[in-house]
């Protein structure tokens, strides 16, 4: 179809961006996660097709990859900051933790690595994190009002684990 893995990148992030900040801002949880996880399956793609490609995949498309991939979680923890924040809600605040160590848990791993030490070690991977979020706003957007607060609360926990546990890797090392 020419279309290449850089592109599929591209396509995923932007639009997991802006259907996450665009449908989580106005209260259409259940409806924009089903666009945001249509968008996100790209992410699932890209990856494969760079492999299967003549290159093999680059670096640029690497760090493309991983970049927008960051842009991607940041929005939509945006999108649920702008929820929260909308609905006069404390839970905005936890939001805002959630995005700092959104940022915060891959950052350790790129500093870890770019000093010559393996740290993919962590109960809340990026995966991980992503479903959470995702089935905290479908159930929310289907009426279980708990299950985003229960989300972000547990996510937020598992994240701060998932820091430590890099921490410690590099510390041993």
């Amino acid at each position: 179809m020419k279309v290449s893995a850089n592109a599929l990148t591209i396509f995923g992030a932007i639009g997991v961006s802006i259907s996450a900040i665009y449908f989580y801002s106005r209260d259409q949880l259940f409806v924009g996660t089903l666009v945001v996880s249509l968008f996100a399956l790209s992410d699932l793609f890209d990856g494969t097709m760079a492999r299967l490609s003549n290159n093999q995949g680059t670096k640029w498309g690497a760090l493309l990859d991983s970049t927008l991939d960051r842009v991607s979680d940041a929005a939509i923890a945006t999108g649920i900051w702008l929820y929260f924040r909308n609905a006069d809600s404390d839970f905005q605040y936890l939001a805002l933790v959630v995005l700092f160590l959104g940022g915060l848990i891959p950052y350790i791993r790129a500093r870890a690595e770019s000093l010559g030490i393996e740290c993919s070690v962590g109960v809340a991977e990026r995966a991980e994190r992503l479903i959470l979020l995702l089935i905290g706003t479908a159930l929310a957007g289907l009426g279980i009002d708990i299950a985003l607060e229960a989300a972000l609360v547990l996510l937020a926990l598992l994240s701060v684990v998932t820091v430590l546990q890099r921490m410690r890797v590099v510390y041993r090392a």
